[in-house]
């Protein structure tokens, strides 16, 4: 494949020699907006031309607001070709978060997109100025519709210099405030080659985009991925047309987190339970046309790689989705490592673990069993916190992820919990509770899975159930839940076996931020918000109690 020295020259490039193909698909109101190479450089040389009005230093921070939508990529291209670093805010965060965002990077201005509700969030907008989108019905001072027209071409854009900083991605977070991660033109251009090099694509595949862009795999693997490749991105209206767009686009690529994957399973066993779907599995024709339905249906159809991340994805939900010859290659990095870490293969999937080094990555385990990554797209740092920074590398630049893993005798790694995760009961022993939810989600009844335990004797469940779950008795729910710590218990050490299971009277969201917008647990604040019950919890005589 060629090799581009920046995100910006590998637009440029399908620019000037693909010109009338499509880069951005946008469905709204019922229907699509395109947009091809051509139209989108037209229309972010004329924002760029605008941002140069503000006559801001080189590398000044501009923020972005919105969910994925056509106006992130071309708001993100704008603030490259006008020679600045982009500051990216998670679409879902409170105004209070974004504030601290927008001062901690100290961002001169802001490009606000497609949002549910921007008058929450506006108040944390202060004395910078703001570009809206009219297109997603939000109108500022500054209209990006009306710039176009105003503005002429930016003449000569700006040259991205391997060292100057592209991005600052602040990290959503399980606990405390964001912390700014620092990614090069450098590093963000060799993350996108060792992907393609991990992952072969041919050129101009079609991409579909629904995990925030803000997040770092969504912004290397499918934005710039989708530069390198003279990729199309498709992007979804909302929630509601969410599966009908990406059957209608059938990607090329797909990546998911667990939830997602869940929430699929759940809705194919809605309309076909699981009973019929074996019997219909073993007749040979009909299960040949079975597999196929369900794959177009899911658009997954021409789907050369199928992939998930973020989380721990339970063994049993793979192993379901390859009964219908879907197979997700699991993988693993995180914002600081650009996601060069780890990764399964088409030829080489182990199901339970997260792969092996993945191309342009070095791995080894401290003796605490701690996993460590190097390679040439590690962060250059923690913006405005030297000393966290300092802590996060060894004295060899090996990244310290945090996470504790093992390897198999293939190579292959599994992830076994995260030191921060950890916690003790009062019998003064540790727990790790990853493996152990992640054995338990299994269980179909279980949506959200919790373990906790600081200062009760025995760890507890708790425990939101699944649409099959929420249709149970409460009965028949909490005998489901019984059996399945019974199952599990005697795997476990003593001071690991699960006492009871609490029902959680509401679903854990990124809106009630109980879930990072990556679609994560805040373990952190699911234990703030319950920990004082937890040993009235213990006492009760209940093995399942009902919030």
């Amino acid at each position: 494949m060629q090799k581009f020295n920046s995100p910006l020259s590998a637009f440029e490039h399908w620019e000037s020699t693909t010109p009338d193909n499509f880069f951005l698909r946008q469905h709204i109101n019922g229907g699509i907006i395109t947009f091809t190479f051509k139209e989108c450089g037209d229309e972010v040389r004329r924002i760029a031309t605008f941002i140069n009005t503000f006559n801001l230093p080189p590398q000044s921070k501009i923020a972005l607001l919105s969910k994925n939508c056509a106006h992130w990529v071309m708001a993100d291209l704008a603030i490259m070709m006008a020679g600045h670093t982009s500051v990216p805010i998670y679409p879902t965060l409170h105004a209070d978060t974004i504030q601290f965002i927008l001062d901690h990077s100290e961002s001169k201005a802001i490009i606000v997109g497609k949002l549910d509700d921007y008058e929450s969030q506006k108040p944390a907008i202060k004395n910078i100025p703001i570009i809206s989108v009219k297109l997603y019905g939000i109108k500022e001072e500054y209209i990006w519709e009306n710039l176009i027209t105003q503005c002429e071409q930016l003449k000569n854009t700006s040259t991205q210099i391997d060292k100057n900083l592209i991005t600052i991605i602040y990290t959503s977070g399980t606990t405390g405030n964001p912390k700014g991660v620092m990614h090069t033109v450098e590093s963000f251009t060799n993350a996108s080659y060792n992907l393609i090099q991990n992952l072969p694509l041919k050129e101009h595949p079609k991409f579909f985009s629904f995990l925030p862009l803000s997040h770092v795999a969504e912004r290397v693997g499918l934005e710039i991925g989708a530069m390198f490749r003279g990729a199309s991105i498709t992007f979804p209206e909302s929630l509601a047309t969410f599966a009908s767009n990406l059957e209608a686009t059938q990607p090329n690529v797909f990546f998911a987190v667990p939830r997602i994957w869940a929430k699929f399973q759940e809705k194919i066993l809605i309309g076909l339970p699981q009973k019929k779907l074996n019997k219909m599995l073993k007749i040979p024709i009909l299960g040949s046309i079975i597999k196929k339905k369900i794959k177009k249906k899911l658009g997954l159809s021409n789907a050369t790689y199928i992939l998930s991340g973020a989380a721990p994805l339970a063994v049993s939900v793979m192993e379901w989705y390859k009964k219908l010859e879907i197979t997700i290659l699991q993988g693993y990095g995180m914002t600081e490592d650009c996601i060069i870490s780890h990764s399964n293969l088409p030829h080489a999937n182990k199901i339970g673990t997260v792969g092996k080094p993945a191309y342009g990555a070095t791995a080894k385990l401290t003796a605490e069993g701690e996993i460590c990554i190097l390679n040439d797209c590690l962060m250059k740092g923690y913006y405005k916190e030297p000393e966290q920074t300092a802590e996060m590398f060894d004295d060899q630049g090996y990244l310290k992820t945090g996470d504790i893993g093992e390897y198999d005798h293939e190579g292959y790694l599994s992830i076994t919990g995260r030191a921060k995760d950890q916690f003790k009961t009062d019998k003064g022993k540790y727990i790790f509770p990853a493996p152990i939810e992640l054995e338990l989600s299994k269980n179909p009844n279980i949506e959200q899975i919790c373990i906790v335990g600081m200062g009760i004797p025995q760890p507890i469940l708790l425990v939101v159930p699944s649409l099959e779950g929420n249709k149970k008795s409460k009965e028949e729910l909490s005998q489901s839940l019984i059996n399945a710590i019974r199952e599990i218990n005697p795997t476990l050490e003593k001071h690991e076996k699960i006492e009871k299971a609490v029902i959680m009277k509401e679903e854990w969201t990124v809106e009630n931020g109980l879930m990072t917008p990556t679609l994560k647990i805040k373990r952190s604040r699911v234990e703030k918000i319950h920990m004082l019950m937890y040993k009235s919890w213990f006492d009760a005589e209940e093995k399942v109690i009902f919030e």
